[in-house]
């Protein structure tokens, strides 16, 4: 089981390295516990990244009944989508062809939280939920915020090894909370999803120790290349800690802090699944598993400013290149856990999930997909220019 988990993630886990190429819960939420008996049985060489098409597409959708994870109920309240007029027909057209020609799952347009557009492939239904890759990430981001609001992590600036004493006399010695959320520790990483030896592929697969995240248990066997905040590097690892960080300073489960200060508050309409690693951790960098109209539900609550759940102008400063990536992709970079766009920001996974918000056309665009190979430069384009015609219709 262990290392099926592994192989299986090492790619799912991360997923956005190469986005910008060329280019009802009550006060005390219950969070119940998932680990399919089937688990035990899976072939560790098995890769997702070989699956075919129509495997891909069962899985994504029922990612509980394959790995271990927390359920969380929908919030006690959903936010009810109202329908606005469709968008223009030459705008439509564009949409449904983007979506046969990438293998899109589901689209959904929220213009000033208004539904202009919806649309289903590959037999989904609104009601069924699909796995989001390292769109969550930007989740966990989130929560890091939301954590700062209620006093349970001081700042950006706290150092790691604050929350984290086991990471004391490591690489991460004397990295703040704020240059592990915008992946700048100066750590050296590997995330070859390719390499069987990269640290993306073994992370996972590292032995358990007693009372200790596997997250940590590996940034142990981590070195320094450059000093704190002066290099970024895409690590997945480094959102894994967050979400331990997140965790340990609240005293709550990922997805338990999450159906407080995400599902309820923006009003998720379907119930909400996040994967764990191997010692119960929520995976803070892959995997959790929504309704489309929720992942388009959390844009909206991202682009209003998060409702008091995080600090004033929060996700202003999470979705503004705090990393720029200069000449290398002009106009494109980095935040807390948020990639950065011309006049936009977003979350992405891989195989084509991705929740785009562009703030000064109050515009919310998400994509559900399974795209024939896990990264495409030609698909991310293609979504970023269907965003832009959409913009184009609304102005």
């Amino acid at each position: 089981m262990r290392a099926f988990l592994a192989s299986t993630l090492a790619i799912a886990l991360a997923g956005c390295a190469t986005a910008y190429e060329n280019t009802p819960v009550a006060a005390a939420p219950a969070v119940t516990q998932s680990m399919p008996e089937r688990m035990a049985s899976m072939d560790p060489g098995d890769s997702i990244l070989f699956w075919d098409d129509a495997r891909r597409s069962a899985a994504f959708r029922d990612m509980e009944s394959l790995f271990p994870g927390l359920e969380v109920a929908a919030a006690a309240d959903p936010r009810d989508l109202r329908r606005g007029p469709p968008l223009s027909r030459d705008v439509q057209v564009a949409i449904r062809e983007f979506m046969t020609e990438t293998e899109a799952a589901g689209v959904m347009v929220l213009d000033d939280g208004t539904v202009r557009f919806e649309e289903y492939g590959l037999g989904l239904m609104p009601a069924d939920r699909w796995t989001s890759f390292s769109v969550a990430k930007s989740f966990t981001s989130t929560l890091l915020g939301a954590a700062i609001a209620d006093g349970a992590i001081d700042s950006v600036d706290t150092p790691v090894t604050e929350i984290i004493p086991a990471l004391a006399g490591t690489a991460y010695d004397g990295v703040t909370v704020g240059q592990v959320a915008s992946m700048t520790s100066g750590v050296a990483w590997n995330e070859d999803y390719t390499d069987p030896n990269s640290d993306v592929a073994r992370m996972l697969s590292v032995t358990p120790v007693a009372g200790e995240s596997q997250a940590v248990t590996y940034a142990k066997t981590l070195s320094r290349e450059a000093p704190a905040g002066e290099k970024w590097v895409y690590k997945t690892l480094e959102t894994n800690l967050l979400g331990l960080i997140v965790e340990e300073a609240t005293g709550k489960s990922l997805a338990a802090y999450a159906a407080e200060k995400i599902v309820e508050p923006a009003g998720f309409e379907g119930g909400l699944f996040w994967m764990q690693d191997l010692t119960g951790g929520n995976i803070g960098g892959c995997c959790l598993s929504l309704r489309l109209a929720d992942y388009a539900r959390m844009g909206q609550f991202a682009l209003e400013g998060g409702k008091g759940v995080v600090p004033e102008n929060w996700f202003a400063t999470a979705g503004s290149p705090l990393v720029d990536f200069g000449a290398s992709a002009p106009g494109f970079g980095y935040g807390y856990q948020w990639w950065t766009y011309p006049g936009a920001y977003g979350a992405q996974g891989i195989f084509g999930q991705a929740i785009t918000i562009v703030p000064e056309s109050d515009l919310v665009v998400a994509v559900i997909s399974n795209w024939p190979t896990a990264t495409s430069t030609a698909n991310r384009n293609a979504f970023r220019d269907m965003v832009g015609k959409i913009a184009a219709d609304l102005d």
